[in-house]
């Protein structure tokens, strides 16, 4: 009995030097890759930041700063400290663990954990655009309907307006028209009543680089709402903190994004921001506070490899567990989109992502940098989220995306809108749409409610042009030898109808589509008048888009005429317009 006495007053001697027990800052929440048991997952801590994933102590607010190359006097922040059990990690970002060192894992020291591998050098010049190739021409006789799905991404901008700031041209791929079209705003009409969500206009003009043809416009315009209008908003922020986002226009940018969005939510709004580098974590549990995002966003450090896969299983889990009856429920991803750990196939993702989506939670898709960024991806997973895709290139632009167009970005008012023309083969003899090559849809995908599109947010507009051939024209197409395979004669005059506009969308939360369908006169292909005011500007950025991606339809028109073609005046947006159009003339 004396010698377990002996013991016993040993240990408690060694608990009160504090060489047993456990770390006094609970470790990050961490999420095994195996699925099926979470190895070592631990709590948060009670205070919401937990800064220790970087090697902070909780609670301690740490301004990290990138330093520019040649800096004097601005050193990196201290590395974290040495994980002592790579077992553990190992077992956590996703590699076979044959063996765990428990023991290790419950003495080891308060700091990051799990700690990320560190990233190796970066090559260059890995970006990666899924190109689309530019729709053809269509005969009304052969196809008469077209359809496709909206799309109010904005991320081929600025991310054209990146490159050619750097002094070079933008790969082909990298453009998508409509993207361009739909970065602007136009003079739309608001609509009449909330009953229906948007409003639907249409325009006619003739087309500036070729005299036989016609260009159509159409215009959708989403209903405005003050931030004191929409619902509450439970949002969780998505942030890559791997190695390959340690660089001036990637991490720094985001935490500006970040600061700039916490000034611009509501008391009664959530945030949570869940990091990921080569393992996945927790770093603010859901707040209201500003001050512990702010917090949270001042300890923010890039190190290690890409767990995109596993990062995006944790924050809709984390969305789902603070779900807003009614509310706004949306993930926000920070990331060049380098995935190199876990799930990085691009389709792989899409299924996670449009399976996740069921539960009502959306994802918008936020990309940083060059030299890695795998375009193809993040604006195809923002497809599939029910949400979109905007690639931030400065800080102007994430207030403009998140400050300025905050509601449109986060609270949808109409969902799977879809967009369907029938052209009258008596006035119309060919048509082809101008962008929207990876949007486009079945004509029997119209009708099928089960068929995802795109989502339209408040204040959101969307913009699409058609260049049709009326029927009198000699078109585009050879003409065909057998009279059966030839188009309608034309008739004499310009009665009836030259076309029917067609459209499909859900309101939130419904499961049944509701139908507008508008009519469009043949009468306005008589008089048609030369493109002016708002129209030649959506005019002119299409002509833009169409020259960056060698559009063979455009024929000879020139970065000058598209100059003069897009007017003078307007907003700051417009005015850097023509610069960058001045910029890319010079490159070319």
């Amino acid at each position: 009995m004396r010698r377990f006495s002996n013991i016993s007053k040993a240990l408690c001697g060694l608990a009160a030097l504090g060489l047993i027990g456990t770390p006094a800052t609970a470790p990050l929440e961490a999420q095994s890759r195996q699925g099926k048991r979470p190895d070592l997952v631990r709590l948060p801590p009670a205070h919401p930041v937990n800064c220790s994933i970087f090697g902070y102590q909780d609670r301690e607010r740490i301004s990290v700063r990138v330093p520019r190359r040649g800096t004097k006097g601005v050193s990196p922040p201290p590395p974290p400290p040495v994980v002592a059990s790579s077992p553990v990690s190992r077992s956590i970002s996703g590699a076979p663990a044959k063996s765990v060192n428990r023991r290790a894992a419950v003495i080891r020291p308060s700091g990051p954990y799990p700690y990320p591998y560190p990233r190796p050098p970066q090559s260059q010049d890995r970006e990666k655009y899924a190109g689309e190739a530019v729709a053809s021409i269509k005969r009304v006789a052969d196809e008469p309907v077209s359809t496709f799905a909206v799309d109010v991404d904005t991320g081929s901008y600025s991310n054209v307006r990146r490159f050619l700031n750097d002094g070079k041209m933008p790969p082909e791929a990298a453009v998508r028209t409509e993207e361009l079209i739909n970065y602007f705003r136009y003079d739309y009409p608001a609509p009449s009543s909330r009953e229906t969500p948007f409003s639907v206009s249409t325009d006619l003009s003739t087309t500036p680089w070729n005299d036989s043809s016609r260009l159509l416009r159409i215009g959708l315009r989403g209903y405005d709402v003050d931030s004191s209008e929409r619902p509450r908003a439970n949002l969780v922020f998505l942030v890559d903190v791997s190695g390959s986002m340690n660089s001036k226009d990637k991490l720094p940018l985001v935490k500006s994004t970040l600061t700039a969005l916490a000034g611009e939510l509501r008391d009664d709004d959530r945030v949570s921001i869940v990091v990921y580098s080569g393992t996945v974590g927790l770093l603010l549990a859901p707040t209201s506070n500003k001050e512990h995002i702010k917090e949270a966003v001042d300890c923010l450090y890039a190190r290690g490899s890409t767990a995109g896969g596993d990062a995006l299983k944790l924050a809709y889990s984390t969305a789902r567990k603070n779900f807003l009856k009614g509310g706004i429920n949306r993930i926000i991803m920070a990331t060049d989109g380098d995935f190199n750990v876990g799930t990085s196939n691009t389709d792989e993702l899409k299924k996670i992502v449009a399976k996740e989506r069921e539960s009502g939670v959306n994802l918008t898709m936020l990309g940083y940098g060059t030299g890695n960024i795998r375009d193809e991806l993040m604006e195809g997973i923002a497809n599939v989220g029910n949400g979109n895709y905007a690639y931030i290139d400065s800080a102007m632009e994430a207030q403009k995306v998140l400050g300025d167009e905050l509601s449109s970005t986060l609270f949808t008012i109409a969902k799977d809108v879809k967009i369907q023309i029938e052209f009258n083969p008596a006035h119309v003899k060919e048509y082809r749409l101008i962008g929207y090559e990876n949007r486009l849809l079945a004509e029997e995908d119209f009708d099928n409610d089960k068929i995802d599109a795109g989502d339209i947010g408040a204040g959101h507009q969307v913009t699409a042009l058609y260049e049709i051939m009326p029927a009198r024209s000699s078109g585009w197409l050879p003409k065909r030898r057998y009279a059966g395979n030839r188009t309608a004669q034309p008739q004499p005059d310009f009665d009836g109808e030259m076309a029917q506009i067609k459209l499909r969308y859900k309101l939130p939360g419904g499961t049944k589509s509701r139908l507008i369908q508008r009519q469009i006169s043949a009468d306005g292909l008589k008089n048609t008048s030369a493109p002016s005011g708002d129209m030649a500007f959506a005019v002119a950025v299409a002509a833009f888009g169409q020259k960056l991606r060698g559009d063979k339809y455009l024929g000879d028109y020139e970065f000058r005429n598209i100059q003069q073609l897009s007017g003078n005046g307007g907003n700051f947006w417009r005015q850097e317009f023509r610069k960058l159009n001045d910029l890319a003339r010079s490159q070319s």
